[in-house]
Formats: structure tokens, sequence, C-alpha cells
């Protein structure tokens, strides 16, 4: 079976080239607009994503993570969620590789098959990382009022982890 899915990426690429050369197609130079197109992107989003890892550092590093988890620890024990996870809860809709971080130490501390490790683990694999979504399409599309979106956002994450928590505990611990 693996040498089957060794072929399939140069399968796909042999594929473009015969169809874009069966069409008349010069790929190359379609290849070349394509990563012309792609550097100027990078570009563009650029200064929203140096803003947000910045807002990200400053965020972590000022204690304010710690002080915002204390005071949402209340409210998560009265929606049935763990307060392991509410640092997850609250780092994920900002920072996927921070929200990463604080998953796999829940995963080294607790284990997989706690309920605390599957309620981190559905949190992370059912909500977004919001703020950065929100900056790189937005800055790509050069929009500059989100209007509804980032409330909406935030609100799907929220359902995402109050969710994560009760379908957890409905299917493994009831």
């Amino acid at each position: 079976m693996s040498a089957l899915g060794d072929w399939a990426i140069p399968s796909v690429i042999f594929l473009i080239l015969l169809a874009g050369w069966l069409r008349g197609i010069n790929v190359f130079d379609c290849f070349l607009e394509g990563a012309r197109e792609g550097i100027g992107t990078a570009f563009d989003i650029l200064p929203s994503l140096v803003a947000l890892i910045l807002s990200i550092g400053i965020f972590r590093a000022s204690g304010a993570l710690d002080l915002l988890t204390a005071a949402a620890a209340p409210l998560a024990r009265l929606l049935l969620i763990p307060g392991e996870v509410v640092p997850l809860a609250l780092l994920r809709p900002i920072s996927g590789s921070g929200a990463l971080v604080i998953f796999q130490d829940l995963l080294t501390r607790f284990g997989p098959d706690s309920m605390i490790g599957r309620i981190a683990s559905v949190m992370e694999g059912s909500t977004e990382t919001t703020f950065y979504t929100i900056a790189v399409y937005y800055g790509a599309a050069s929009i500059r009022r989100t209007r509804h979106t980032l409330p909406a956002a935030l609100f799907a994450d929220l359902t995402g982890f109050l969710m994560s928590a009760l379908t957890v505990r409905w299917l493994f611990y009831s």
C-alpha cells in the first residue's frame, strides 16, 4: 500500500503537466506567474502577521493569559469545562502554535485517554485560530473592517469549546 502512496504526488504533478501540454498551455510560465502572485500576497499579509505575532508574545509574557485563566475558571466549572483546559480555550483563537504547546503539555501531564486529554483533543480539532485566520485572509484581500466576522467567529469558537467538553463527557463519562 505504501508503494501506491509513494506515487500519489508525482502522479498528480505528471497529470497537471500532461493536461497543460495537451491544452497547449505553457505550464512553467503559469507556475512562475503563480509564484510571483504568491510573493505579492505574502508581502501584503506580512504586516498583519507581524502585529499578531508580537501581540501574542506580549500577551503570554505579560502574564495576561494566567490572569484570564484564573478569572475564567469559575465560569468554566459552571459550564463543565475542566479548569486545566481553560488556557487552551483562551489561547486557541489567538495562536495555533501557542495552543499546540498547551495541548501537548496537557497530553503529557494527564494522558491522551484522560477526560482532560480527550476534551483538549476535541477542542484542538474543532476550533480555529480565529485572529490568525482573519489577519491572513482579510490582509490578503485588503479588507480593513471585519464587521460581524470577529464576533461570529468567536461565538463559533465558544460553541466549539462548550460542545467539546459536553460531547466528551456524554460519550465517555455518562
